[in-house]
């Protein structure tokens, strides 16, 4: 018998029983041998090809397993499954198309990165390594509801910096904001939220998920209205309130109030997503709603996107007392989201003192850049245009007297090498300045200035 149609290469990396498993398996896919037909013996084909019955063995065992031959007991081996091609719909319908190019930017005013001089890598590696020489610790599972050391560094955290009041016990960790409030959809018994008419994609995408109604309610300059709450009926409201007003300042102390004062007397709860609140620089931060009430009606969320870095996925949230019961009988089916090892790298930075160390370093940064881009955007386009800063949110949100669309400002923009973003307003673009070098933001503006040159009325 010839086994011209097999293909084997003593000489070659891959194990002999594989390659005339593969010889085989396409002898049968291209119809060398039909479907019924007897395939040679182990015996034979290994006396035949010169090899050891365990190579035919298991090369016969796998086609075995894949479903292309099957054994008849005292009869041998028979090839189970005919010529298989793939229809033509097939190959297309699985056809993947090349991604677009991503555009290339000199200059990037963009809300989704930070200063890489910001951070000091080098105390936050020394964290990691600490970690990972503890060979007993990172060989397992993480708490479910974050690592313990964590969640008391993050305890008197939050209270020293943001004033909030919850003990380790309350503080649940998960990777990022997204995360956390997937688990709080399960905790909340009523399907329906708000949040202020400006809307929160990331949030209001979670919402969907978990099959909850958002409503978008009026707001007026200090936040979301709480006479909209009460005629409403709804049970459950998420605020940014350090970044939540339209003039870019923080939610001020009587609509907080205010706030506190309708969840307490409805019976419902706020969601504090308190993105960057320490991170105010003007003046001195705001405490959390969370803490100025007596932590009953407010769910605390926190993160180290900006604080820290962008790709360090760890946020908290701080459960009231009467969420705790149904969060810990719910807990035992619930994985941790957040690296155990960054976990504990960051207790560790925030026990030693480090972040407070690094949160005043980046209050004055950021005011310089701020002020440093606020002045620079005055100079290229004079007192016509209108500069909010958003402090917290660390962009400013800048309009021109112009009638082109922010999206049209943005691609002149990104024609001079500048990333910007749109604002929701017509001759409106938002500066993020987190990401951008301080060196960098004048001759970044000064683009701006030749781009949008064309469009200014």
């Amino acid at each position: 018998m010839t086994y011209d149609y097999l293909t084997l290469n003593p000489n070659s990396g891959t194990p002999l029983y594989q390659q005339l498993y593969a010889s085989i398996r396409q002898s049968i896919e291209n119809g060398h041998f039909p479907k019924g037909e007897k395939l040679p013996s182990i015996r034979k084909l290994s006396e035949d090809l010169h090899l050891s019955r365990t190579t035919v063995e298991a090369a016969y065992q796998q086609l075995c397993v894949e479903g292309y031959v099957k054994t008849r007991p005292q009869s041998g081996f028979f090839v189970a499954t005919g010529t298989v091609s793939l229809p033509r719909t097939a190959s297309s319908a699985f056809s993947i198309s090349a991604p677009s190019a991503v555009p290339q930017y000199q200059y990037q005013f963009g809300t989704d990165s930070v200063d890489s001089s910001c951070t000091d890598i080098k105390i936050w590696r020394r964290h990691i390594r600490d970690v990972l020489n503890r060979q007993e610790v990172i060989a397992s599972y993480g708490d479910p509801q974050g690592e313990p050391a964590l969640r008391a560094a993050l305890s008197a955290y939050s209270f020293g910096v943001r004033g909030v009041t919850a003990k380790p016990e309350q503080i649940v960790v998960g990777a990022g904001t997204q995360p956390l409030l997937y688990l709080l959809c399960g905790l909340l018994k009523e399907k329906r939220v708000a949040i202020d008419e400006r809307g929160f994609p990331q949030a209001e995408r979670v919402f969907a998920d978990c099959g909850f109604q958002v409503l978008r309610l009026p707001a007026d300059g200090d936040g979301i209205r709480t006479d909209t709450l009460e005629q409403s009926g709804v049970k459950a409201v998420l605020v940014r309130p350090s970044h939540s007003v339209q003039n870019g300042t923080a939610m001020p102390m009587s609509r907080r109030y205010a706030l506190l004062e309708w969840a307490k007397a409805n019976n419902a709860v706020i969601l504090e997503d308190d993105y960057n609140g320490e991170l105010r620089y003007n003046a001195r931060p705001i405490p959390a709603m969370q803490g100025i009430g007596d932590g009953g009606n407010v769910i605390y969320l926190g993160s180290f996107s900006k604080l820290l870095l962008p790709s360090v996925r760890i946020g908290y949230t701080a459960l009231p007392p009467a969420f705790l019961a149904d969060y810990r009988e719910r807990a035992k089916d619930y994985n941790q989201t957040a690296s155990k090892i960054e976990q504990l790298a960051l207790s560790g930075y925030v026990q030693s003192g480090q972040l407070e160390r690094h949160l005043r370093r980046l209050r004055k940064l950021y005011a310089a850049k701020s002020e440093t881009l606020i002045r620079a955007v005055k100079q290229a386009f004079g007192k016509k245009c209108t500069i909010f800063l958003r402090e917290t949110a660390l962009c400013l949100v800048v309009s021109l007297p112009c009638r082109a669309s922010s999206e049209a400002l943005c691609q002149a923009a990104q024609e001079q090498g500048v990333r910007v973003l749109p604002a929701k307003e017509a001759g409106s673009v938002t500066l993020g300045f987190a990401g951008i070098p301080l060196e960098e933001i004048q001759p970044a503006v000064e683009l701006l200035k030749t781009a949008w040159a064309p469009l200014l009325s």
